[in-house]
């Protein structure tokens, strides 16, 4: 819960966010209770920020929104919600603008679903996440890599990230202890971010 507000920590330590991807007019996809647009301070170049949730409409679809809308497109812990992650990411590079950035987080399968699927932490997830592997335990495993690879959209891949600097691996190495939501304690994250660029219409040479 928060993971959004807890994102903006490390946000704050790499001026790209401020400078680069977080800037001009955009929407939040997911946002729930806690949506980007509350930490508007501390991104000047942020012109606005919608938030989109379900009143709004089908997030793998954004059938209401045209192509082309927004400077950025943000979404955190919503993709793994959707039916169809290839599709939804589709739909949010094509309502970028060209040059615009889409960020998005998502759940560690190993850190946050911890060997178990369906979720016991959150029985609505569809599909869990790895940035790579090989092999998984997780029959609806998705390899992030592979899904940004098979884009139809021209995209630039900027950072992927595993957030785990505040995650406490000490906490799940006994076999006989409880597995823990470490997401649900003040600082805790579980996730995997990752930033990408929307380029022109035709691929770089």
């Amino acid at each position: 819960m928060y993971e959004s507000s807890k994102s903006i920590f490390h946000k704050l330590k790499d001026s790209r966010y401020a400078t680069r991807y977080l800037i001009g007019n955009g929407i939040d996809i997911g946002a729930g209770p806690d949506s980007l647009a509350q930490y508007h301070e501390f991104f000047p170049l942020m012109r606005s920020c919608r938030s989109w949730d379900l009143p709004d409409g089908d997030a793998q679809l954004m059938a209401t929104i045209g192509d082309d809308t927004f400077h950025f497109v943000h979404s955190s812990h919503c993709l793994e919600h959707l039916r169809d992650p290839k599709i939804a990411l589709e739909n949010w590079v094509r309502i970028l603008k060209p040059g615009g950035h889409l960020l998005c987080l998502i759940p560690d399968e190993d850190l946050y679903e911890q060997g178990m699927f369906p979720s016991t932490f959150n029985p609505d997830h569809k599909h869990t996440f790895s940035i790579f592997k090989k092999a998984s335990w997780s029959k609806q495993s998705i390899n992030l890599f592979g899904l940004l690879s098979s884009l139809e959209q021209n995209i630039q891949i900027k950072k992927i990230e595993l957030l785990d600097a505040t995650y406490r691996y000490g906490l799940n190495k006994k076999a006989d202890q409880e597995r823990i939501d470490q997401t649900l304690t003040p600082i805790g994250e579980c996730a995997i971010e990752f930033v990408i660029m929307k380029l022109g219409r035709e691929a770089p040479p």
